[in-house]
């Protein structure tokens, strides 16, 4: 783009955009509520998405570091790092103002907001972005949702995936253009509201499968309000087979606790070209549950249909992996 582009773009700006964004990604000791943030970077972007300056650091999680082979971040290299109190002032710096975004944002969100709630703080963030989301408003003719899939489309090259400061570049460099196009076409930017956490506990320091103790009367088997999901755009290939990969188009259903945030489990069954249904009916492929000897009705009725069942830590392995649609 041109600086004359620049200048037109910029006098013609929606007014209702936010003034400036923070792009953040965080790398973790693995999904669930009580894991920890190992590190983190941001890159400040203006109002039209031009970068400011970028921040990284690591962060001493006090505990494993989990999926090393994914992030590459071990023991040793954390010994020395920060514990998240150290470097909660410089990160609230960085977002203060501005909106978060984040490729599926609801988990850097979750996982930051619970690291200020055990240091007795509160994220200056009251609104966040998910380029998932905005990806979907702008109908981009993406393969999936995947953050390598967004930046092919704009032709940003990947260098370190899984290191928090590159993968926010990409994000940075993805971003920009897809908010120069939402405000070409006048769309109306997905924003969300950020709500910080209001009760915490001390948890674990290992959490288990199916526990969930970070939050007090919480939990996914408490009532929540449906989210009404796009059509997978797949045909159900059928049912799972034990020792085989999940198939794009599969239908799965959930039952009971699980020590992921329900709703980022589901967003990550959806990532994945499944169908995440509400119920168990004969047509379902799997049912995901840590206590398949509960006698919840979608329990009851997967025996009864001969549906198969894994838990959480076996269904969460078998996403890593997911067998593309046939055709």
């Amino acid at each position: 783009m041109t600086m004359l582009d620049d200048l037109t773009t910029a006098a013609t700006w929606p007014a209702a955009y936010p003034p400036g964004y923070a792009v953040v990604d965080v790398e973790t000791t693995g999904l669930a509520r009580d894991d920890r943030i190992i590190s983190a970077a941001v890159y400040r972007l203006d109002a039209q998405g031009n970068v400011e300056d970028h921040w990284y650091t690591l962060v001493n999680p006090e505990r494993d570091p989990g999926p090393v082979w994914i992030h590459g971040l071990t023991s040793d290299v954390l010994e020395g790092a920060p514990l998240f109190p150290d470097i909660a002032e410089e990160f609230a710096a960085r977002l203060d103002g501005r909106v978060l975004v984040a490729h599926n944002a609801i988990f850097d969100w979750q996982m930051i907001a619970r690291e200020y709630a055990r240091a007795t703080r509160t994220a200056p963030v009251r609104q966040r972005l998910c380029t998932i989301a905005l990806s979907k408003e702008l109908a981009l003719p993406l393969p999936n949702h995947k953050l390598e899939s967004l930046a092919a489309h704009y032709g940003v090259v990947q260098q370190r995936a899984h290191h928090a400061l590159d993968d926010a570049r990409v994000l940075a460099e993805a971003f920009r253009p897809s908010l120069h196009a939402a405000a070409a076409g006048g769309v109306r930017l997905p924003l969300l509201e950020c709500r910080p956490l209001t009760e915490w506990t001390d948890a674990p320091a290992t959490p288990r499968i199916g526990y969930q103790a970070s939050y007090r009367g919480g939990g996914s088997g408490t009532w929540r309000a449906s989210r009404k999901r796009p059509a997978c755009p797949y045909p159900n290939p059928g049912r799972y087979e034990p020792d085989r990969p999940l198939k794009q188009g599969m239908r799965v259903a959930f039952s009971g606790d699980t020590s992921v945030d329900r709703e980022l489990l589901e967003d990550r069954a959806v990532e994945a070209g499944l169908h995440v249904a509400t119920s168990v009916s004969r047509l379902t492929s799997l049912l995901v549950t840590n206590d398949p000897d509960s006698a919840t009705s979608k329990t009851v009725k997967a025996k009864s249909f001969g549906t198969p069942v894994v838990d959480e830590a076996a269904f969460t392995q078998l996403l890593r992996d997911v067998t593309p649609a046939d055709g």
